[in-house]
């Protein structure tokens, strides 16, 4: 077999350089500007956050347990460790989780892995653990923000090495070797280390809605204060003086910054021409308080495009008073389905990484090592599952005794499965 078999000739074609990242094609969404865009989706809509929300709460109700990797007894005993670890660090599993989720909103999340040596109830913080058996151990595994994100570490394949981070207090450039952390991401199209936003697709109905909602504020002003006019003398109007131009610049202040409030009113000139008519007046202009274009209905099909863009327009049904329960179960089921995928994708990268370095760094060698797995984030429909194994019976399949389904039911139900 020739050499070049076993080389890499093409790459990926990832668009970077120096580091950075540059396949999206909108400015406001390429490089530190989007972080600050996501961000201010994420803390300023309230659908966004909403739906944000739902999915936090989704995933912290999902539970967590470790499958051993075989069945003698160190396989065993390896499970029990590795779910030790899992629970005796400084930030419990579910916060951790928490903010690996943090890679929805940016497409990305990187956390760098700090290990301890477990020696009990020991004052430095690198060996304090619940266990004192000299075994090392995740102390915890942290965010690196993703807006202190300076730069991406690549090799000359386009592999990621790491993250170079620029953050506070002191703003000193440090690089996170990849060796030291997991990158979670939700997608890893052309191995882009950024993945992609679940709000990029959100973006356009929340620009367009956002911009709207202004006009609609402001325009809501104007109808309760009226739209105010400055009637002023014609040299005042076309100037020429500076002392004019200066009078004209005062009156646009003047007409341009009226609002109603505990502030409001004027003071204008009384100046008469000839014949007795006032040189200056402010009137305010009145209007139907009725507009063209319904805002509220526009404001509502943008929210609607924005939650369908991760499955979320389940939420919308009531607000726009139609839909039925059944649309809603479904809706709601291919949300969990969604969610469901980004804890697989969570629980890949731990055990593909975290998992192997973490044994061997205790020297444990082991045919099959134990995985970690998350739980259903949707409870069981137990009138269904009933009907389901009633039907089964029915057709003569033999369902008990069978210790494993048992304990599965009665786990579904929350009923105690020993006496």
């Amino acid at each position: 077999m020739p050499k070049d078999y076993f080389a890499e000739i093409g790459v990926t074609g990832l668009q970077r350089w120096g580091g950075l990242v540059y396949e999206e094609h909108l400015l406001d969404l390429g490089g530190p500007r989007a972080v600050k865009v996501y961000k201010q989706m994420r803390d300023d809509d309230p659908i966004i956050g909403a739906i944000l929300f739902a999915i936090k709460m989704l995933c912290r109700q999902a539970s967590w347990r470790v499958e051993p990797g075989g069945s003698k007894q160190a396989d065993l005993e390896a499970a029990d460790f590795l779910e030790s670890c899992m629970y005796d660090m400084s930030q419990s599993w579910h916060d951790t989780v928490t903010e690996i989720l943090s890679m929805l909103v940016f497409g990305w999340s990187y956390h760098e892995i700090v290990y301890k040596r477990r020696e009990g109830a020991s004052r430095d913080p690198t060996r304090k653990s619940k266990y004192n058996d000299g075994r090392i151990g995740w102390r915890k595994i942290p965010i690196r923000a993703q807006e202190t994100l300076n730069a991406w570490i690549f090799d000359e394949d386009g592999g990621i090495q790491g993250m170079k981070q620029l953050a506070p207090p002191d703003y000193r450039l440090t690089d996170i070797p990849i060796e030291k952390a997991l990158l979670f991401r939700t997608e890893s199209s052309k191995n882009n280390p950024e993945g992609r936003s679940v709000l990029r697709n959100a973006y356009r109905p929340w620009y367009f809605k956002k911009n709207i909602e202004v006009i609609e504020a402001i325009g809501i002003e104007r109808d309760l204060a009226g739209f105010p006019v400055v009637w002023v003398p014609e040299k005042i109007a076309n100037p020429e003086t500076e002392e004019e131009r200066g009078s004209y610049e005062a009156f646009k202040r003047l007409v341009t910054g009226m609002k109603r409030d505990q502030q409001e009113g004027a003071v204008m000139p009384l100046v008469y021409d000839e014949r007795g008519n006032k040189l200056y007046d402010l009137t305010l202009l009145s209007t139907g308080s009725r507009r063209q274009f319904d805002t509220t209905a526009i404001v509502q099909r943008y929210d609607t495009r924005i939650a369908q863009t991760v499955l979320a327009d389940f939420i919308m049904l009531g607000v726009q008073k139609v839909g039925s329960f059944a649309l809603a179960s479904s809706k709601t089921h291919l949300f969990a389905v969604a969610i469901g995928a980004y804890l697989d994708e969570i629980e890949e990268v731990f055990n593909t990484h975290a998992v192997p370095r973490l044994f061997e760094l205790n020297g444990w060698k082991l045919e099959n090592l134990p995985e970690i797995r998350h739980g259903d984030i949707e409870d069981v429909d137990l009138e269904e599952l009933g009907n389901y194994i009633s039907k089964l019976a029915g057709a003569g399949a033999q369902l008990f005794p069978n210790e494993a389904l048992e304990k599965y039911l009665l786990d579904v139900a929350n009923l105690p499965s020993e006496g």
